[in-house]
């Protein structure tokens, strides 16, 4: 990403994707949506800090594409505030300027070049001439697709047609970006490219909200994620923080020789650890966060005549988070 031009407009975002004195880019402020008596959202609150991917996970059905619809303005909140830059959504159009929305499904005409397709995208958002020829040429560059770019984009794979995608919501360089399942469907080559310029966009201080049905996803790029179940947030944080909310704890596994017994009781005695069990010749361990106390298990070994061959750290994961929550694997 070094070395390309700024993604985020210098001109509405001085500094790190803010105006002067602002904390936030998105603010949330207990939004609610019905349809025909049905509630879709019911008091959704957060807020996206500059630089900042915010993980909007929940199972199919939660209220997650309803609030980013809201989010974009595409759809009115019942009750609620959600202001963008200091502008509320609603009030005006301004705020839409400030936004890139890339949908799940493809929004780009297949029998265009992709180009023309930005071309076209690029003059609804009020750009023209050499600005816009250098805009479109900024995207293809860095979605690694400027020799394609007077090739129809029904000749293009999934994977290239999903990274022009996130193009067209980059041209006019908003100060947000939603991406909404942005890799469903793509090679593995494309998933990583996709997810690296995830990072570079929120390294330049942009503010991302990212949907998937990806935790490891999720894990990689979210700098905090926010739990969505029956329209209502119902966790908040990062993964360590909402490991250590819910009491989950990491796991150690030691294969040695000499008295692993002897060892346990010892362990057990150690600040952080929770339990030591012997079994199967392995040595097994919970502890609050598993490597602050490795060096003092490693001590402990040494001390009690232990050989180690291998030290395994296995830290609790979203997924896990997520299943205890919700009661549901995120796909379902």
């Amino acid at each position: 990403m070094k070395g390309r031009s700024p993604l985020v407009s210098q001109d509405l975002v001085p500094e790190y994707g803010l105006m002067a004195g602002a904390e936030f880019v998105l603010e949330c402020d207990n939004l609610r949506k019905t349809f025909d008596g049905r509630v879709a959202v019911d008091g959704v609150s957060f807020a996206v800090a500059p630089g900042e991917v915010y993980g909007l996970l929940g199972p199919n059905g939660a209220g997650k594409t309803t609030t980013i619809k809201m989010v974009c303005g595409l759809l009115q909140a019942d009750e609620g505030v959600i202001t963008i830059q200091g502008h509320r959504v609603g009030e005006s159009v301004e705020h839409k300027g400030l936004v890139g929305y890339v949908p799940q499904d493809i929004a780009l005409y297949p029998d265009l070049t992709a180009r023309e397709n930005l071309r076209f995208l690029g003059r609804l958002y009020g750009l023209r001439s050499r600005l816009l020829t250098e805009r479109i040429d900024e995207a293809l560059e860095l979605i690694e697709l400027r020799e394609r770019g007077d090739e129809r984009v029904d000749t293009f794979s999934g994977g290239m047609r999903r990274r022009l995608n996130i193009a067209a919501g980059l041209l006019h360089h908003p100060v947000l970006l939603v991406l909404d399942e942005p890799t469903v469907g793509v090679d593995p080559q494309s998933r990583h490219a996709i997810l690296e310029h995830v990072h570079g966009f929120s390294e330049q201080g942009m503010a991302v909200v990212y949907t998937t049905h990806y935790m490891e996803e999720a894990e990689r790029v979210c700098n905090r994620v926010g739990i969505i179940d029956h329209g209502r947030v119902i966790a908040e944080g990062t993964r360590r923080e909402l490991v250590a909310r819910l009491g989950q704890h990491d796991r150690i596994e030691l294969e040695a020789s000499g008295d692993l017994e002897h060892l346990a009781k010892a362990c057990r005695d150690l600040p952080g650890v929770e339990e030591a069990d012997t079994a199967e010749g392995k040595l097994h361990l919970i502890a609050l966060e598993g490597r602050k106390v490795l060096p003092a298990i490693v001590e402990a070994a040494e001390h009690n005549d232990v050989s180690l061959s291998s030290i395994d750290v296995i830290e609790p994961d979203l997924e896990a988070v997520f299943l205890r929550l919700t009661g549901t694997a995120l796909r379902e």
